[in-house]
């Protein structure tokens, strides 16, 4: 999510291959080198999809010997959204060769944002095929993954002059929404904040199920729910029919 003062990451944890085989993994990677950049991925799709992604990527960010290519040499977001929709193209394409043609089965959706020394902060959406687009004042924030039933509340609600606590509270409203919904959504939730022209990581942390402040927000944005709708005028039949 793009803000005046920054950009803001969330995402959940849960994979599975089945409701009975269900387990977590962190799904949001932060590179930085202070004063220079800071870059944060988000994955959704195949899990061996998005964790080869991030190795490749990590790899080339280890030493200076190595960042060529790597996210920590590009000059600019908008080349780094390229080298990342490249890899993933790779990687989906490698691994489908491997077996039975099933494009699909191999798919990952990944949101790159952040900002390199010399230019603004940027949030791209970066598909399976390898092409992305870019986050705008028209289109301030990006969802992967399940996203029907969190969005309305995030369209309903967002405002790009928000504090990031505010932003928070409105994410961990859109997921309590969506994983009451659909059982691939779960907690615990890892959350970035990074200000604009820092140019280092912000706050980062994991927010559990049984945090009391996600159980006071799932709590009362429920209760909120239900008070709204009883105080809407009430539905009348035509008696006449």
């Amino acid at each position: 999510m793009m803000l005046d003062r920054g950009l803001v990451f969330m995402s959940d944890t849960r994979t599975n291959a089945g409701l009975d085989n269900i387990s977590t993994f962190r799904k949001m990677t932060v590179w930085e080198d202070p004063g220079e950049r800071c870059i944060t991925l988000m994955a959704a799709g195949n899990l061996a999809t998005t964790q080869a992604v991030v190795s490749l990527l990590d790899e080339r960010s280890k030493t200076v010997q190595e960042r060529e290519p790597s996210l920590m040499a590009v000059p600019s977001m908008f080349q780094a959204a390229g080298m990342v929709a490249e890899t993933l193209r790779d990687v989906i394409a490698r691994h489908a060769e491997t077996g039975q043609r099933a494009d699909s089965t191999f798919n990952a959706t990944l949101i790159l944002g952040g900002q390199v020394k010399g230019g603004p902060p940027r949030l791209f959406l970066i598909y399976p095929e390898g092409n992305f687009i870019e986050a705008s004042a028209d289109t301030p924030f990006f969802q992967i993954g399940e996203t029907k039933y969190g969005r309305p509340i995030l369209v309903r609600a967002y405002d790009p002059a928000m504090r990031f606590e505010d932003a928070l509270k409105l994410l961990l409203v859109s997921f309590d929404s969506t994983l009451k919904a659909n059982l691939t959504v779960g907690a615990p939730f890892d959350f970035h904040l990074y200000q604009a022209d820092s140019l280092r990581a912000g706050p980062r942390d994991r927010i559990e199920a049984d945090d009391p402040y996600f159980q006071l927000v799932s709590q009362g944005w429920g209760d909120a729910l239900k008070e709204a709708l009883d105080s809407l005028p009430p539905f009348t039949l035509d008696s006449q029919t």
